[in-house]
């Protein structure tokens, strides 16, 4: 189903739908060094903020400019520096972010009538905007790659903290997990790859369009509406098998051999090379499961469970012997959350069937086997769930959230730099800014006495 227009395309769409659609006269607000700040760019970013739902703290028509004339201090640096932008790196992000457009807009047609602009052209802006986001990204990063706090500088910036400055916690949890994946009936798997040959064999005959077949039968939504196309990746952002099936085929009219990975079985079609990176089509299916495979594994969990209840075996090693989830295996069965890098989550990040579970479950229960969807191949296993720990939400705590506020203290060291950073940078750039866009309450001061040259022709 697609998204509501204004909240599925991104920011960066909202921007650039702005400058396509904007009438108002190349006027120039500021100067940075040689680089304009036209008075349209500031009317598309206030849009994008309207757009977009964002609150602005202050008058946009000064925060804005000052945000982007800091942007451009940056750029200046990344120039002075020599930052090299990784291209294939930019190109995969602006190729997906496409692939976004058309599957929102409904065709690339669509897009190209919505952005009043050619694919070329609208992939070069992209490009323009990704480029210059990397650089001021990796101008910040340098600044402040030594930044990491000791204990001792978390717990003064803690004490600094007056209690209306402490962020609240939702309510977490921390759980243990063991799965087990069923076993696939070898006919099932026979019969996937005989409807992969036979959607090959048509589209080697020319008798249907692989984009067409990926987009009837594929079971990988996300390319699917794409008929298939998973836009420009490098090596190291595919599954290392279909890598060494994609990077192997030259020839746009072929298809490759079946291919399985852990997501399921697939079927390639080369659409284009670029150096390190290529462009792909792929039909995925997933071999099902048998009801009997699935009950065999829950009975197999059940009697797991009991053992565990009875004391005859511990969460922990159960966990070590017979999951199937390496990751949480190799922690004693603990999930880990990848948004934060810990074992805590709440609620809304874990998968939903373990949230469902978990919901009702006291700290030490152990959860009745369940079927649930793997979130990373999307197939069924069955699994059970031991509730470790629930804190109940709360001011952030010194003792119970160290990593929070040490992310805190970290992100305020860093701010310091980067303001300090910005501070000396003015003195060796030119500022211009004209009349009518002065009078704002800034972050920095650029409209310094005794330096009238830099705001005045």
């Amino acid at each position: 189903m697609k998204l509501r227009l204004f909240t599925a395309i991104s920011f960066i769409a909202v921007a650039l739908a702005a400058m396509a659609q904007n009438n108002v006269a190349e006027e120039v607000a500021w100067v940075i060094g040689s680089e304009p700040i036209f008075k349209s760019d500031i009317e598309d970013q206030y849009q994008q903020a309207i757009y977009e739902r964002v609150a602005i703290d202050g008058n946009p028509y000064c925060v804005i400019p000052e945000q982007m004339a800091v942007d451009k201090l940056f750029l200046d640096q990344a120039r002075i520096d020599t930052v090299e932008v990784q291209a294939s790196s930019i190109s995969a992000e602006v190729e997906s972010r496409i692939n976004f457009f058309i599957a929102n807009l409904g065709s690339k047609e669509k897009v190209e009538e919505y952005f009043r602009m050619p694919l070329p052209r609208l992939r070069e802006k992209l490009n323009e905007v990704y480029s210059d986001q990397y650089c001021i990204q990796q101008v910040q990063n340098e600044l402040t790659k030594n930044v990491k706090a000791t204990p001792a500088d978390v717990r003064k910036y803690y004490n600094g903290l007056s209690r209306d400055s402490l962020p609240y916690i939702p309510m977490q949890v921390e759980a243990q997990i063991i799965t087990i994946n069923p076993m696939i009936p070898q006919q099932e798997i026979d019969e996937v790859k005989a409807r992969l040959r036979d959607y090959s064999q048509q589209v080697t005959s020319g008798e249907r369009e692989f984009s067409t077949l990926a987009i009837l039968y594929s079971q990988d939504q996300s390319t699917a509406v794409y008929g298939g196309e998973t836009g420009f990746q490098s090596r190291t952002t595919l599954l290392p098998e279909y890598a060494t099936a994609a990077f192997n085929l030259n020839d746009p009219k072929r298809v490759s051999n079946i291919v399985e990975t852990d997501d399921g079985y697939h079927i390639i079609q080369l659409i284009e090379k670029r150096g390190d990176r290529i462009n792909t089509r792929h039909i995925l299916l997933r071999p099902k499961v048998s009801d009997k495979d699935l009950t065999d594994a829950v009975t197999r969990l059940d009697s797991v469970r009991t053992d565990i209840l009875e004391g005859k075996h511990k969460f922990e090693e159960m966990a070590l012997y017979i999951s199937q989830d390496k990751e949480s295996r190799n922690n004693n069965g603990n999930m880990l959350n990848e948004k934060n890098h810990s074992s805590r989550f709440e609620m809304a990040d874990l998968p939903a069937e373990v949230g469902k579970k978990i919901n009702n479950m006291q700290p030490g229960d152990i959860s009745e086997p369940f079927i649930m969807i793997n979130p990373k191949t999307q197939r069924e296993q069955v699994a059970i769930v031991r509730l470790v720990k629930r804190i109940d939400g709360h001011k952030a705590d010194l003792a119970e959230d160290y990593m929070v506020i040490k992310d805190m203290c970290e992100a305020n060291t860093k701010e310091k730099i980067l303001r300090d950073w910005v501070i000396q940078k003015q003195k060796s750039v030119y500022v211009y800014i004209e009349e009518g866009w002065r009078d704002c309450n800034f972050k920095y001061d650029w409209l310094k006495k005794g330096t009238d040259d830099k705001t005045k022709n």
